[in-house]
């Protein structure tokens, strides 16, 4: 996700200056855009008026703000932290006060929109924090993102995010149980997924993820690992605020079975294979719907 939201950046023609875990990646970025490559999140603080990070868990996300050389260490006071990764709500208001202590200025604010909608500039960024400070730092949003939502206080971004992504991980299972019960009881896959789409029953997620399924195509856009890690945390936050959520429970151990499988690296659509395996029945096809049967 960071690299194609920089590229989205630079072409707005802004000044960029970039670190990644993956040293050789941010120096190629670096060279491609025309961006000055850091050797640190705090030599990106030192050079820098705003940030934004995507990265993969709550403990990555405070190493790079807060961490021996984070962001922290080489910014200034007025400083902008934007944490575009999905990470604990919780945690995250409690580094936007750490941040507000030192006169530093925080937003949390997840996106949507996978790998396509990051190398378009098509995301949707659901942001939480102070509204002044996200009206300042609009027009760096409107260079990555299509969809601009502010949620409210610190937090309140992720808890929006976390929200979606109980959504999405719910669908999928639910086209994955019926893909598969479809299938074997004999219904070709592309004449059902055709039904689904002109039914009640039409998901953009679905339309979206059953070409490839039935390609046996899972290269990943949105991995099972990090949705897993997703749905966990949206299961904390219920447990925080004491709402029940058991489908969303028996969702989670399906793709942490994927994962157990082998398969967490590849995509989301990916874990229909453990129901599959379960029921001995393998979602696929070789036919193309160029109309609708009747």
């Amino acid at each position: 996700m960071g690299g194609p939201m920089a590229r989205q950046l630079a072409g707005g023609g802004h000044t960029l200056s970039v670190w990644s875990h993956n040293q050789s990646k941010a120096r190629q970025l670096a060279a491609s855009v025309g961006a000055k490559f850091c050797d640190s999140p705090e030599a990106v603080g030192r050079e820098s008026e705003c940030v934004f990070l995507c990265v993969g868990d709550t403990a990555m996300s405070r190493r790079v703000i807060l961490g021996p050389k984070g962001l922290v260490q080489g910014a200034q006071a007025g400083f902008v932290v934007v944490d575009c990764s999905t990470v604990s709500p919780l945690e995250s208001s409690c580094i936007a006060k750490e941040l507000a202590e030192k006169k530093i200025d925080f937003l949390d604010a997840p996106c949507t929109g996978s790998k396509a909608g990051a190398e378009n500039g098509t995301l949707t960024f659901m942001v939480g924090g102070p509204p002044a400070v996200f009206e300042r730092v609009r027009p760096w949003f409107q260079a990555m993102g299509k969809s601009l939502y502010y949620c409210g206080e610190s937090g309140m971004g992720l808890r929006a995010k976390l929200t979606q992504n109980l959504i999405l991980g719910n669908l999928l299972q639910a086209f994955n149980e019926g893909l598969v019960l479809s299938t074997k009881g004999g219904v070709d896959p592309a004449l059902m997924l055709d039904i689904l789409n002109n039914s009640a029953a039409r998901s953009g997620l679905i339309a979206a993820k059953a070409p490839a399924v039935f390609k046996r195509d899972f290269s990943t856009n949105f991995s099972v690992k990090w949705l897993s890690k997703d749905i966990r945390l949206a299961i904390d936050l219920a447990s925080e605020l004491g709402v029940p959520i058991p489908l969303t429970s028996l969702a989670q151990q399906l793709y942490q079975s994927a994962i157990a499988k082998g398969y967490g690296e590849e995509d989301i659509c990916g874990s229909i294979r453990v129901l599959e395996e379960l029921a001995g029945c393998e979602v696929k096809t070789t036919e193309s719907l160029n109309g609708k049967q009747g």
